[in-house]
């Protein structure tokens, strides 16, 4: 039993072959989206923003993108094929309707949605355009240690799995966050937004398709200044497989913390388990990207950090181009969305 990362992936196209603009940079997440898909090898052509400032920075770190003055510059070119955005959240899909309508596969940031009703319109234009609304959810997608716990769970490392544990803390940094940030109706509560995350994980590695959400919380713990902010939640579900999951998430990142938060996932399976610690070992100095594994065989710590890559993003590429659900089903973006919307509707306010 010699687990080992696979081969790390490379560009799965020529220059021009795959060419994608940005629309909306109200989130940092636009540049790990667009790093991803040029890393494999796709063309970014135009940015578009309303605020000149956003524009500028992003245009420093991408000097060949072409800035626009109006969207529909992106819409109306037929080489664009894909528009990745990282909106407001309450607007993200307003602004995947438009990109579907234009004949365009849209990729956004998460949390996708912030209401059921959002859901609900992107289901109807998926299905009347046959264009893409993929969500980067990057602490699975664009971090090695979760691209290889799910080749280990493919492999049967540690039989089926049973339980997800996910906890997302975050570092708040409040007086560097936009107006936008503290109102509800724009960024949809903690288990909506950053609880996204937890529960797309749950259903890839559980393998459950579907979940009933057996209870959830939210609250405001330690910000007061800003009412509408939930700085905690936590959500408990089960799988229709049988699978569960406890998630916790939070802004309140202590700030001796090296990272902007300890984001760990354990993975409980009939013959063994993982635990990731993504982003930093606490009082250690190896960096993030550590996974534990130990199953009958074996108790074994991989550093994966630049050994793994990101497979996510060439084959997104690729079915955008072939029709085909290799990166990841729609179904599944969508159910991800769900439960996370269901959790936030159904949690109890502490």
């Amino acid at each position: 039993m010699n687990y080992e990362p696979q081969v790390k992936p490379s560009s799965v196209v020529k220059h021009g072959e795959f060419v994608f603009a940005v629309a909306a940079l109200d989130h940092g997440h636009i540049y790990g989206q667009c790093n991803g898909l040029l890393e494999a090898g796709a063309e970014l052509r135009y940015v578009y923003d309303p605020d000149p400032e956003k524009v500028a920075a992003f245009v420093k770190t991408y000097p060949s993108v072409k800035p626009v003055d109006r969207l529909e510059t992106i819409l109306e070119d037929p080489l664009v094929k894909l528009v990745a955005a990282a909106a407001i959240p309450s607007d993200r899909c307003s602004l995947g309707l438009r990109v579907m309508s234009a004949g365009k596969d849209y990729f956004t940031d998460k949390t996708p949605f912030t209401t059921l009703d959002q859901l609900k319109a992107a289901k109807a234009k998926v299905a009347e355009t046959g264009r893409k609304y993929m969500v980067y959810y990057n602490e699975r997608l664009h971090v090695e240690c979760a691209v290889f716990a799910g080749q280990l769970i493919q492999e049967n490392a540690i039989g089926n799995v049973l339980e997800v544990v996910g906890f997302g803390p975050h570092r708040l940094n409040a007086p560097s966050r936009p107006p936008w940030f503290f109102e509800k109706a724009k960024y949809g509560g903690i288990l909506c937004d950053i609880g996204s995350h937890q529960f797309e994980q749950f259903l890839y590695y559980s393998g459950s398709t579907d979940a009933t959400i057996l209870s959830s919380i939210v609250a405001n713990k330690a910000s007061p200044d800003h009412p509408e902010l939930e700085d905690f939640g936590e959500a408990h579900a089960l799988g229709n497989n049988g699978a569960t999951t406890f998630i916790r998430v939070d802004w309140l990142t202590p700030q001796a913390s090296r990272t902007w938060g300890d984001v760990r996932t354990f993975i409980l399976g009939t013959n063994g388990y993982i635990e990731m610690r993504k982003y930093i070992e606490i009082t250690r100095h190896e960096g993030g990207d550590q996974l534990y594994l130990v199953n009958d065989k074996m108790e074994k710590r991989f550093s994966l950090q630049g050994k793994v890559g990101f497979p996510y993003f060439g084959q997104l590429i690729l079915d955008c181009l072939n029709r085909t659900e290799t990166a990841m089903t729609q179904t599944h973006a969508f159910k991800a969305a769900e439960l996370c919307l269901k959790a936030q509707l159904q949690a109890h306010r502490l």
